[in-house]
């Protein structure tokens, strides 16, 4: 699980839920991605992440979190 952007494409991926993914990419850089957490035993064991999947666990398996911002307008 390497991102794309340091030379991760074509490799293994893990299907994600949309808010554990804004997650990870809140708490890690894609260099410490790339570097330290880039398989999902590794990314478990972050403090941040650990709290952040004990604290969602406990939620249904639709939950949606809401995202501040409104819509995009597409044109």
């Amino acid at each position: 699980m390497i991102p794309k952007l340091k030379g991760g494409k074509g490799g293994p991926t893990v299907l994600m839920h949309h808010i554990c993914h804004k997650e990870v990419h809140a708490a890690l850089t894609e260099a410490e991605l790339a570097r330290t957490y880039n398989t999902p035993e590794a990314l478990r064991i972050h403090p941040r992440l650990a709290k952040f999947a004990a604290w969602v666990a406990k939620r249904p398996p639709e939950f949606m979190s809401r995202v501040p911002g409104g819509k995009r307008k597409r044109k």
